[in-house]
């Protein structure tokens, strides 16, 4: 799988990609990262990425034109004239039959028409063996983002792929998604971290300032994501938090697959694959609910002691105890989450009197 992130602070995710499990699926080739500055896809002296808003008010916007380019770049033509995309879905394959390309005033400093040049020239479809275009590797050596370590491939956007491999093959159309990270999207959620994780591309945007112009999200955007209702400096953040999130769930990430099915916002049961041999199946998939509590060694620590039902190997009496804990905590810290859970017979029973009992 495949994340592009177009950000102008290529340096922000310098440390996030040299730690934990981000290193290892990299290092591994279970996951590429590449990063984009969009300051390389400007055309002044200054590298000018935003301006003032039409009509007036605080802060500044990105500049539809840099997006643009940068998308094009990576091979994303403009969809086919539509209303803006209001947080719903849509997955993009090749560039083939996205319709006529809309056009944008002429004020806008010919974004679309650099668009349409770079896609005629070769960007239509991605190939991640082709080294990245001219307009991507303008940034000179010193702006360029390192390596992260000699063990780890560079994700920077210079480096996408190795010399001698530049040839263009038949490649199948790929899952891939464009995404706006905003505060105005729609809620980020273990969900919709799975729904990435199944793509071949997602290709992230990080909006700063006031926001992006809007044409940008009209034009390309399949999905605006928000992490959370609160508002962030930019989108820096927010993508960190998708890619995270996503390649967690990819196949081969993880130690044990299991981890990313057994755990909060999890799926139900029925919708687990994971029967690892000697993994005691002791546990509820969480259907939606928080976690239950985990405890380990020592069985007594600061005076207070394990619960003995965890203790004594009855995996029955484990599995109960799990779900009435996943209920309750639940209940005591996300509520809402209880009206779309995937509820039991025996769960509603169980529900009903963790509510007496903490009335």
């Amino acid at each position: 799988m495949r994340f592009e992130i177009v950000t102008i602070f290529p340096g922000f995710f310098s440390s996030i990609f040299e730690n934990g499990i981000l290193r290892r699926a990299l290092a591994e080739g279970l996951v590429e990262v590449a990063i984009h500055d969009l300051r390389a896809f400007t055309h002044d002296r200054h590298r000018t990425v935003d301006d003032r808003p039409f009509g007036g008010g605080e802060g500044m916007v990105l500049k539809p034109q840099p997006l643009a380019e940068a998308l094009a770049s990576l091979g994303i033509a403009p969809k086919s004239p539509s209303p803006p995309c209001q947080g719903t879905t849509g997955d993009r394959g090749t560039l083939q039959g996205r319709g006529a390309v809309p056009q944008m005033p002429q004020n806008e400093e010919g974004a679309l028409q650099a668009a349409e040049k770079l896609v005629a020239e070769g960007g239509g479809g991605f190939n991640p063996r082709i080294k990245p275009t001219e307009s991507t590797r303008a940034l000179a050596p010193e702006e360029r983002l390192p390596p992260i370590s000699p063990e780890i491939p560079s994700f920077s956007a210079a480096s996408l792929a190795p010399e001698g491999m530049h040839r263009q093959e038949p490649q199948p159309p790929q899952r891939a998604r464009v995404i706006l990270l905003s505060a105005q999207g729609r809620p980020f959620t273990q969900a919709l971290a799975r729904e990435l994780a199944a793509l071949d591309r997602v290709v992230l945007l990080c909006g700063r300032y006031e926001g992006v112009d809007e044409r940008i999200n009209q034009l390309y955007c399949d999905q605006e994501l928000s992490i959370g209702d609160y508002v962030l400096s930019g989108g820096e953040l927010a993508a960190a938090v998708v890619i995270d999130a996503a390649m967690r769930l990819i196949p081969g990430v993880l130690g044990n697959q299991a981890s990313g099915e057994f755990e909060s916002f999890g799926p139900p049961d029925a919708e687990i694959s994971t029967d690892a041999d000697g993994v005691p199946r002791s546990q509820h998939g969480s259907g939606g609910l928080l976690d239950y509590p985990h405890y380990t060694r020592p069985a007594e620590f600061a005076g207070l002691r394990a619960p003995e039902v965890l203790l004594n190997g009855d995996h029955l009496e484990i599995r109960r105890w799990r779900r009435q804990q996943q209920l309750r905590k639940t209940l005591l810290n996300r509520p809402d989450l209880l009206e779309n859970a995937v509820l039991t017979t025996e769960d509603r029973k169980l529900l009903e009197s963790i509510r007496q009992e903490i009335s």
